[in-house]
């Protein structure tokens, strides 16, 4: 059986995944969901495909496949390793699905490398972590992670919210495990993920400590459930490539007093511990360094689709048209560059695995939040109100109509119906639903950028650079 068709199998789980206001009882063949359950089972296939499974796949200590995500950089050659492979993944959605790229999939690759950074104070989170990722990564399972607590009064601690159903806390302990309830926001690609993976975002303070848990969960664990966003799925293809195909969805998930089994409670009672690892130097890097490649990945495709809106109406002559495709390009390349230093800069950590150099990870992905909504505003620039006039379908310029619209819808260098299906795609980037949610995401994936702005200032080594100014005024 292909990974592809593995894939939907498990999706028949009984997962409870909830749309306008009902639960979808099979996500593979519901309107809002078949679309992107049909892309990940193709991206899947990848791993069985003679082509690239060498470049999206390594062999395991056990003797079995997995996902590139799940590879333990033990030499610097490893790191490019991953980054051709996740490139691969990345490029396959043209960096328009970003967790089933494999950002969480790192994350647990990383905080199963650095597992006994905290075992003093969680004696038992080595091994748990350890069989997780084990077991995930020989299963080739997808995960993903929800730690936002919902927006209610950020003025207030979670705690001082009293009996509100808020955020995921412990209300008891069995012998069986622990109780949860509460929710947790945002879970990206939540329905079409065989594992979450629940923990806070922000650190938690030491009254706060019945909020500070991290365990795992299936998709279908009994007492979850997933709520969906509006669906931005689209069942035209042709007219709608991206929102077709890759609406990634995004999830809030509500735990109904579920119980959640020792062996898949990682930490709990313990906000040091959870932010300890979840700000580890080691971790961050090698998470962010997959956010890296696909974020080149989609800057990439834009800066394609950049170049063909201009060729399509002859605009290319002009200084300023040439003046937008280039930032369009030095986007892409600055990102490339950073890319590369940060994995050419790698250095061997003390437990044996090599660690790409933070510091342009960090500044590729600051500038991304900025990168990428200019990158959509040049795309609207060139195209102007083209992306608007367009046929409700590309089947118009087959209809009664025909022979007159393919005049109309012409291009300077290609037929109406290439020019058509360009502008279609140029609207489902930039304007449309599905375009809105992925500018709103790039923005604020990696939190406030006023805030990771600042914490790379906060975080930067400045004593060199105040070392050589002083040498030279003085």
């Amino acid at each position: 059986m292909s990974s592809g068709a593995a894939y939907l199998n498990r999706l028949n789980d009984g997962r409870r995944v909830w749309l306008d206001g009902a639960i979808v009882p099979d996500i593979r063949s519901h309107p809002a969901f078949q679309g992107t359950v049909r892309s990940v089972a193709a991206i899947l296939d990848l791993q069985d495909d003679t082509d690239t499974e060498s470049q999206v796949t390594f062999t395991t200590d056990t003797g079995g496949k997995a996902n590139i995500a799940y590879l333990i950089p033990e030499t610097k050659e490893d790191l490019f390793r991953r980054s051709r492979g996740l490139q691969v993944w990345s490029d396959a959605t043209f960096g328009v699905m970003s967790r089933v790229g494999g950002f969480y999939r790192t994350q647990l690759t990383a905080w199963h490398i650095s597992r006994h950074l905290i075992e003093r104070e969680q004696p038992y989170f080595p091994q748990k972590i350890a069989d997780y990722y084990a077991f995930v990564r020989d299963n080739d399972l997808l995960v993903t992670a929800a730690g936002h607590d919902p927006q209610i009064d950020r003025t207030k601690l979670a705690h001082e919210l009293g009996d509100l159903y808020t955020a995921v806390r412990i209300v008891r302990e069995t012998q069986e495990g622990i109780v949860v309830r509460g929710a947790k926001m945002i879970a990206t690609g939540a329905p079409y993920m065989d594992e979450i993976i629940v923990s806070p975002h922000s650190k938690k303070t030491g009254d706060e400590q019945r909020y500070a848990v991290m365990f795992a969960v299936p998709a279908s664990h009994p007492g979850v459930h997933l709520i969906c966003r509006e669906s931005f799925a689209s069942q035209q293809k042709d007219d709608h490539p991206l929102s077709s195909r890759f609406d990634e969805m995004d999830a809030v998930l509500v735990f109904d007093d579920a119980l959640i089994p020792w062996e898949r409670v990682f930490i709990k009672d313990d906000p040091e511990a959870i932010w300890h690892i979840r700000s580890d130097r080691f971790g961050r890097a090698l998470s962010l360094h997959e956010n890296i490649v696909r974020l080149a990945s989609k800057l990439e495709f834009t800066a394609a689709v950049g170049t063909e809106l201009a060729y399509s109406i002859g605009i290319t002559p002009f200084a300023h048209v040439q003046e937008k495709l280039a930032e369009l390009y030095y986007q892409l390349e600055s990102i490339r560059a950073l890319l590369l230093s940060a994995e050419h800069q790698a250095t061997l950590h003390p437990l044996g695995v090599w660690e790409p150099a933070l510091e342009p990870i960090i500044t590729a992905k600051n500038l991304g939040n900025r990168f990428y909504p200019r990158a959509l505003e040049i795309l609207q620039q060139l195209s102007g109100a083209g992306m608007l006039q367009v046929p409700s379908t590309i089947a118009e310029l087959n209809g009664p109509l025909g022979s007159q619209l393919q005049k109309v819808y012409r291009g300077a260098d290609r037929g109406s119906e290439e020019r058509v299906k360009l502008l279609k795609l140029s609207w489902d980037l930039v304007g449309s639903r599905l375009g809105a949610r992925h500018e709103l995401y790039e923005r604020f994936y990696a939190g406030d950028p006023v805030r990771t702005y600042a914490g790379q200032y906060a975080d930067y080594d400045k004593q060199p650079l105040l070392e050589k100014a002083a040498r030279r005024s003085g």
